[in-house]
């Protein structure tokens, strides 16, 4: 998102993260369809094939994306066509209807629609398990209730500065779904000092929301830690999530990211931390119907 962050990743810095990603602990990676028009997934198939052997147990997990707001059953089938193509995969070992909060009245888990179209994929042996990937609450609750889904993937609801999708998580797990938790950085408000005052969906976050991670950041000083460490131990640590999800550019930033599993922070960080987060009326989804 150059628009967003002023910055590209060039093609063979990319390549080079997958192949370094593939000959590290990490054993997934997550992409969408939509993510930079499809040039994600044919960097990853790229840095899939540089791996050679050390990618054939790497799980990718893509996302079916709506188009110019057709988010119809045809569309889904176009979406997965074309992340096979692109990932070089006949076989979608795990694949997320995206973001459906943006399609309220598309009908999609009408008739025809696409959690239809999705399941019927799944059965002839094009997809193997489906998710649901999205932020708005009310909405991730009304999919998860289909039954249809394996998976949930929640974002900026469940970090530091949020906890709007604690009940959602507690709703998935007790259907049995497995949960994937993104966005642990808030789009990079928690990563560092210097990131853009953007939070959830990279839209302008709240004061009181920049006033908390202003705090956090001086407690994790206070306690000699990195903040963006103890933003994805905050997700590690909670047993309800099953995967973090975490944006990387950089190859570099890959033995750091490993390093940061093997800080030790007291018990004593995570208390004041909890006295710091925003009442729930200040999170993304406090208005949500």
């Amino acid at each position: 998102m150059q628009e967003l962050f002023g910055y590209d990743t060039p093609e063979e810095q990319a390549v080079d993260l997958i192949a370094q990603v593939c000959a590290s602990p990490i054993r997934s990676i997550d992409t969408a369809n939509m993510y930079g028009d499809g040039r994600s997934e044919l960097r990853i198939a790229s840095g899939l094939a540089r791996a050679g052997a050390a990618a054939t147990d790497m799980l990718v997990a893509t996302k079916v994306d709506g188009k110019d707001g057709d988010y119809s059953g045809a569309r889904v089938l176009r979406s997965v066509a074309e992340s096979q193509e692109r990932l070089g995969m006949h076989y979608l070992p795990l694949v997320y209807l995206h973001d459906p909060e943006f399609a309220p009245e598309a009908g999609l888990d009408r008739p025809g629609g696409a959690v239809e179209v999705l399941l019927e994929l799944q059965a002839r042996g094009v997809i193997g398990h489906l998710g649901v990937a999205g932020g708005h609450v009310p909405t991730m609750r009304r999919f998860i209730a289909t039954g249809a889904f394996e998976v949930l993937l929640t974002h900026s609801r469940a970090t530091l500065v949020d906890g709007g999708a604690s009940d959602l998580i507690d709703a998935a797990k007790a259907a049995g779904m497995g949960v994937a938790n993104a966005a642990v950085y808030g789009g990079g408000l928690l990563a560092s000092r210097t990131a853009q005052p953007l939070y959830s969906n990279f839209k302008p976050a709240r004061p009181e929301v920049l006033a908390a991670a202003s705090q956090l950041f001086d407690l994790a000083d206070e306690f000699g830690l990195s903040l963006a460490d103890a933003a994805v131990q905050h997700s590690l640590r909670d047993e309800r999530i099953d995967t973090t999800v975490v944006g990387i550019s950089k190859p570099e930033r890959i033995p750091a990211l490993l390093a940061g599993l093997e800080v030790e922070i007291p018990e004593e960080f995570w208390r004041r931390a909890a006295a710091i987060r925003p009442p729930s009326s200040l999170w993304v989804d406090a208005d949500a119907v």
